[in-house]
């Protein structure tokens, strides 16, 4: 019989696990909204609240899941690992208070202080909105202000890139957060490292470059992600394989730490002039940077699973040499004020030829979509992305970026993630850097 695994969470990064997953399981899936790319892939899905845990343990044991994976950072700290673990239902994702390490920036920063955590920046944490206020008002340094809490990747605020000192001070004091934390600015090119953990063991997958700002250029206000690339190796085009080793020995520090850890640990790092540093911790795939790794993933999915659900040693996952470029198409307006209710359409045919033209793969993610009966409506969130693959970059973004002629009218895109110019442009600044 057929292991029934259910999927938490209906956005893109969901798609990306579900896919991975689906050959080789029964699959159901839980989340707000009904993503239509997990529904074909599914026995069976249920809407709800995704920090529901009762609503989700009932679902899981009226379908007699097995197993879980948990996408969304907002179900674990709820503590959807920890009740669906408590029924029965082995859950691939870590408990509330592992995922503390995400979820809470003053305690993420404070573990890595008191563990000697490599590549950790210089901080300060406040509990009174107007001591950090005053904080960022009286140092003369660039500093990164955030609060402590989830903002769906759009709560950082940095000195000297983004805002004035004078913006800084006033979105703390006007944002509605207490707690915070104010750090050094680091300077140099971000990037990830996503790794499968158990029980110590820390087995990780390629680099991925992620694109925060929502127009080309880096410019506009942060967002959940619009895009990302990843290399035809584990490292990006930027870096060493000394600087991608060094950036896995902060995982492994961090997980010989954090010894009760089950799941995927994601490292944010900048790469600086003297190696990398921490931006932050995650404790789940990244999106977008799921969609880069999870095609390449030649290992089952659920082999790792299963043997974090056994106790074994995870299996040392395979990646394809191939690169990948992802690209987002998001409502009219996104981020500040997205169009959300807006009828789309979405042409997979032309998703097909355009990996068929450039002689790769194109794969379609549904992500914040809004399934009706009468058709695809947007929400206030990102829309669908489309993924590159090939044998280079350049080849896998122009497939990107001729796929997404897929998205119709009311949709934007950030042309420029992948491109070549942008990549060069990170070559540049790391050799001045250097």
């Amino acid at each position: 019989m057929s292991e029934s695994v259910l999927v938490i969470g209906g956005g893109g990064r969901e798609h990306a696990i579900a896919r991975a997953l689906a050959p080789d399981c029964d699959l159901y899936g839980f989340a707000s909204n009904r993503n239509p790319g997990i529904a074909s892939l599914s026995v069976g899905t249920e809407t709800g609240d995704e920090t529901d845990t009762d609503g989700i343990v009932d679902y899981a044991e009226t379908v007699g899941a097995d197993t879980a994976v948990v996408g969304p950072e907002a179900s674990l700290q709820a503590g959807v690992a920890d009740a669906l673990n408590a029924a029965g239902v082995f859950t691939f994702g870590p408990t509330a208070e592992a995922a503390r390490i995400e979820t809470d920036k003053a305690f993420q920063r404070e573990f890595m202080a008191q563990h000697h955590i490599p590549g950790t920046p210089g901080f300060e944490t406040f509990d009174d909105a107007d001591a950090a206020a005053d904080y960022v008002d009286k140092t003369g340094d660039d500093v990164a202000v955030k609060p402590t809490g989830l903002t769906g990747g759009k709560g950082v605020r940095v000195t000297g890139d983004q805002v004035t000192h004078g913006e800084a001070v006033e979105y703390i004091r006007e944002s509605g957060h207490e707690e915070w934390v104010v750090e050094e600015r680091l300077v140099g090119e971000e990037f990830t490292v996503q790794a499968f953990v158990h029980d110590g063991d820390v087995l990780p997958s390629p680099a991925v470059q992620d694109h925060k700002r929502a127009y080309e250029g880096d410019e506009g206000p942060n967002t959940g992600g619009m895009g990302s690339y990843s290399d035809a190796r584990l490292t990006l085009p930027f870096m060493t394989e000394t600087e991608y080793d060094r950036a896995v020995e902060i995982l492994e520090a961090t997980v010989d730490a954090l010894p009760e850890y089950t799941g995927v640990l994601y490292g944010q790092f900048m790469l600086t002039a003297e190696g990398p540093k921490v931006v932050e911790f995650n404790a789940r795939f990244g999106d977008p940077e799921a969609m880069n790794v999870l095609p390449v993933l030649e290992t089952p999915f659920l082999d790792i699973v299963d043997a974090a659900r056994e106790g074994e040693a995870l299996p040392v996952p395979s990646f394809r040499p191939e690169a990948t470029v992802c690209k987002y198409a998001v409502p009219a307006g996104y981020p500040t004020d997205p169009d959300a209710g807006a009828e789309i359409t979405v042409d997979e045919s032309t998703i097909e030829a355009a990996a068929a033209a450039h002689g790769g793969e194109a794969l379609l993610f549904y992500a914040s979509i809004d399934d009706r009966d009468d058709g695809l409506y947007t929400t206030t969130s990102r829309a669908f992305a489309v993924v590159g693959l090939a044998d280079d970059i350049a080849t896998a973004e122009a497939i990107a970026a001729d796929a997404l002629e897929a998205a119709g009218d009311g949709l934007r895109v950030r042309e420029d993630v992948g491109t070549a110019e942008l990549v060069q442009s990170r070559i540049d600044h790391m050799e001045r850097l250097r």
